[in-house]
């Protein structure tokens, strides 16, 4: 009975460890940019192990974002050189196997 109890924690951690916590972006700060502002993005599990790259796609063209700062709830990054326009924030994951598409809009004036 023991051995099946401990089979049991062992497989149930494992299957724990199987899911990763998903990025999620709440809001920009601000919500307006001009090429070269820094914009804040707040949210959730945006850490290094989670996000290794952001994006600003028009749905068509996604155009890579410097990131300046991260940490587990915020982003920071500046707007690169693109067109002016609406853009959602999309993350590529730190295991380069997905690219999610935010749920926040930046308009690059």
């Amino acid at each position: 009975m023991k051995t099946w109890l401990v089979a049991g924690l062992i497989a149930w951690a494992m299957a724990l460890g199987a899911f990763q916590a998903l990025p999620r972006c709440t809001a920009l700060d601000p919500e307006n940019g001009k090429v070269g502002d820094t914009i804040a993005v707040k949210g959730e599990n945006l850490n290094k192990t989670n996000i290794s790259e952001v994006y600003l796609t028009d749905g068509s063209k996604d155009t890579k974002a410097p990131i300046s700062e991260q940490t587990d709830t915020q982003i920071k990054f500046k707007v690169p050189e693109i067109k002016p326009g609406r853009y959602h924030l999309a993350m590529l994951t730190a295991n380069g196997a997905s690219m999610i598409e935010q749920p926040v809009v930046l308009t690059v004036e």
